[in-house]
């Protein structure tokens, strides 16, 4: 098994030339010849940097892929890289007001997020994802607006301005005064409170017999409030968004390798046990390869940055996954400022 060596073992002649070779190869994708770095401002012969490059492989930075006579960088050389050598780029204006300008503010935080994972995903060539903190809306307001004899609308406000339509299937003979007094107590006795304390409040109303309204608008009520309810456990807690750039023309070469990275993009409890561990942190973490088990067999990275709450408190994460052979150092900080922008939005 070859040994693994830190910067700090390389001399300057092997640290420039590991350079150069992961530097090239995360351009192109193709294995780098010794007269391909030669041409790049090296003092030094192909012969030598053939010497060079043995050496880098055989401390397990570099590999020599069968069909070439080149190098690419390991898993084990490009954490490295990423880790000691990369030289971050801040995002570029345009892309800054990329990311801000589809990050809407007024709307439910889901369209939020999933446009913020849409922006990121065409920026980074990547599959962009984020996980959606589960939250409770604390409510405003309720209403309920009659389809038809059968059927209302019933909808939803949130203190934050978010909007939520459910058709409401409706009892035999209920009238639209009925409607209008249900949705009239909802908003006075449930706003300021969450979905799970409006659901108490109204059990203990009904359990002291309370008569504030009729029976059929204390079943509009409930019903109301229950539709909402029962839904919150199948709200997504993970968005995808890009899947098709993960099908590129270098994807071309190796299909079986992209074929497998889809499916584990369809295994999304998978992803998000993967992402979990990244909210424990405070700052942006990265998985190259097969450092995750998940994505062993794809050779796939991950970047994932976590956003954070009104209260300061790491509620969701935001990132990409792509082939290894990223352009890290571009686009780690496109995900960290993704995050920031998230974690302004959630204040």
């Amino acid at each position: 098994m070859a040994a693994t060596a830190s910067i700090s073992e390389l001399n300057d002649r092997a640290r420039d030339v590991f350079r150069l070779v992961v530097e090239n190869y995360l351009g192109t994708g193709l294995p780098v010849g010794s007269r391909t770095i030669s041409k790049l401002g090296l003092s030094l012969s192909p012969a030598s940097i053939r010497n060079v490059m043995q050496d880098l492989e055989e401390l397990g930075l570099l590999a020599a892929p069968h069909t070439s006579a080149g190098r690419m960088p390991t898993e084990t050389g490009l954490r490295l890289f990423v880790d000691g050598m990369m030289q971050a780029a801040e995002p570029s204006p345009e892309e800054r007001r990329a990311i801000e300008a589809g990050i809407v503010e007024n709307g439910p935080i889901e369209e939020a997020l999933s446009a913020a994972t849409a922006t990121l995903s065409g920026l980074s060539a990547c599959a962009g994802i984020v996980m959606v903190p589960k939250r409770e809306p604390v409510l405003r307001q309720f209403g309920f607006v009659p389809l038809n004899a059968r059927q209302a609308l019933a909808v939803l406000v949130g203190q934050d301005g978010t909007v939520e339509n459910r058709v409401l299937d409706l009892p035999e003979g209920v009238s639209p005064m009925a409607l209008n007094e249900a949705a009239n107590f909802m908003s006075a006795r449930f706003g300021g409170l969450t979905l799970r304390q409006a659901g108490e409040a109204l059990a203990r109303e009904m359990e002291a017999e309370r008569h504030a309204l009729d029976s059929s608008a204390r079943d509009l009520a409930a019903r109301g409030l229950a539709i909402w309810s029962h839904d919150a456990d199948d709200r997504p807690v993970l968005i995808v968004r890009g899947q098709s750039h993960l099908l590129d023309d270098s994807a071309a070469a190796d299909l079986e390798r992209a074929r497998q990275l889809l499916e584990q993009l369809e295994g999304k409890q998978e992803i998000l046990d993967l992402l979990r561990g990244a909210l424990a942190g405070s700052a942006t973490k990265i998985f190259i390869g097969s450092e995750n088990k998940l994505f062993s067999l794809s050779g796939s990275s991950v970047i994932a940055a976590p956003y954070r709450g009104a209260d300061g408190r790491v509620v969701g994460v935001v990132g990409v996954i792509g082939p290894t052979r990223l352009n890290y150092a571009r686009v780690i900080p496109m995900v960290d400022f993704t995050a920031q922008t998230l974690s302004r939005l959630m204040r």
